[in-house]
């Protein structure tokens, strides 16, 4: 008779009690969880990318450094090509930002903000100190100065504009922490297109500056994961190191490249959600029992007199999805992205009929 299998005594004990990310999936709701761009792709730009693409193309592994589409990312956003690593998403660069630098060390992060940083860094070995944002949801700066004046802590992480908060931090604070601090700052701009000043204009004063865009955000590719990061030339050449060989598939890469060189319709859907985004504040301050907080972002955080999840519960029974940020320091607030015109009306009516219920 063979041995049983002992499948826990195999498995990371740093591990055993993590809980897998869950994403659930609702088929027809107004989806409104994900800071996703709600209008459709661009039809002209997808039919350039369909031209872009052949048969020849697919059967081939792609460019494992995406040359094309580093090169269209600089004239964009004025960065040398050399200076810009992509990624499968952020959530890749995330990780393998931790996997270079954190394993077995610590790293502190400006809360409350994107999960996915205590994720990877769980993932990577590394330990996540938590430097709480100020009551108006700004940064503590001399909290994270002191934080990475510790030895082992070894990157400082930023969301700028903040998620889930929405609120963007003025570039003097991310210099007077890059300044102070022998630690990598990563500045996560994923929303900077919809507000907030970017630092990337800091790039080539600090080398231990790294600043993560998406293009699953403005550019409405959320379904394509792609991700770039823009740092010096010794950080990159650290996580090529760690880089999967070909982590952005020819199809991503071609729908970049392509949306870089036709940016009008994106810029134009960016200005509809803006205009969208103040309507929907003016409507949910009209809303008795509802507190709006600023926001630089695609999103919008509230807060209700009713308990988080009875609203979000509630909502999700009539059709409506968005997401719930309840927590230590969140309590009783939601999230909610800006939609279109039609979505919009929809979650505030019904946003009504659940608070009005009590």
């Amino acid at each position: 008779m063979s041995r049983a299998f002992n499948l826990s005594a195999l498995v990371r004990q740093d591990l055993q009690n993590a809980v897998p990310y869950d994403a659930p999936f609702y088929a027809d709701v107004v989806k409104l969880d994900a800071n996703e761009n709600p209008h459709h792709f661009p039809q002209e730009v997808l039919d350039k990318i369909f031209k872009e693409i052949n048969t020849k193309a697919l059967c081939r592994y792609p460019d494992a450094l995406a040359a094309k589409l580093r090169k269209c990312l600089s004239d964009y956003i004025s960065v040398p090509p050399g200076n810009i690593m992509v990624g499968n998403g952020s959530d890749e660069l995330i990780l393998n930002l931790m996997l270079a630098f954190t394993t077995g060390a610590k790293y502190a992060v400006a809360t409350p903000t994107f999960s996915m940083y205590g994720v990877h860094g769980r993932i990577a070995s590394g330990k996540m100190l938590e430097v709480p944002r100020r009551d108006d949801f700004s940064l503590d700066v001399d909290g994270l100065i002191a934080a990475a004046a510790m030895p082992e802590v070894k990157i400082v992480v930023i969301c700028s504009p903040n998620n889930p908060t929405g609120n963007a931090a003025p570039p003097e604070e991310i210099e007077k922490i890059l300044r102070q601090v022998n630690a990598i700052v990563v500045v996560d701009e994923a929303y900077n297109e919809f507000g907030g000043v970017s630092s990337v204009p800091l790039l080539g004063s600090y080398d231990n500056l790294v600043i993560l865009r998406t293009f699953s955000k403005a550019f409405g590719m959320a379904g394509l994961r792609v991700g770039y990061l823009l740092a010096g030339s010794g950080i990159i050449n650290e996580l090529l190191k760690i880089k999967q060989p070909y982590n952005l598939n020819v199809f991503s890469q071609a729908a970049a490249c392509a949306v870089m060189c036709n940016l009008p319709p994106f810029q134009e859907r960016v200005k509809n959600i803006l205009q969208e985004r103040e309507r929907l504040i003016a409507e949910l301050k009209n809303i008795p029992g509802v507190r709006v907080f600023p926001t630089q972002a695609n999103f919008i955080m509230f807060r209700t007199t009713l308990p988080a999840d009875k609203v979000y519960n509630g909502l999700l029974g009539q059709g409506v999805l968005i997401r719930n940020v309840d927590g230590r320091l969140l309590p009783q607030c939601l999230r909610v992205s800006v939609g279109t015109e039609e979505e919009n009306n929809i979650f505030i009516e019904k946003l009504k009929k659940v608070i009005g219920s009590g």
